[in-house]
């Protein structure tokens, strides 16, 4: 079997929706977790975070 012999699955409109829905929420949940890290990495240093005595 070659390369050329397989077949590929043509998704509907409706499919493609439904993915391009998936993927931006996707994004979005990757986006606010990274929000949240970061805040909670500020919060957690506090008024430390601009001492920079050493």
């Amino acid at each position: 079997m070659s390369a050329v012999d397989i077949e590929t699955v043509k998704q509907t409109d409706a499919q493609k929706k439904a993915q391009r829905s998936r993927s931006i929420a996707i994004a979005l949940a990757l986006v606010a977790f990274v929000i949240m890290v970061y805040v909670v990495s500020i919060v957690k240093l506090g008024p430390n975070i601009l001492d920079r005595t050493f």
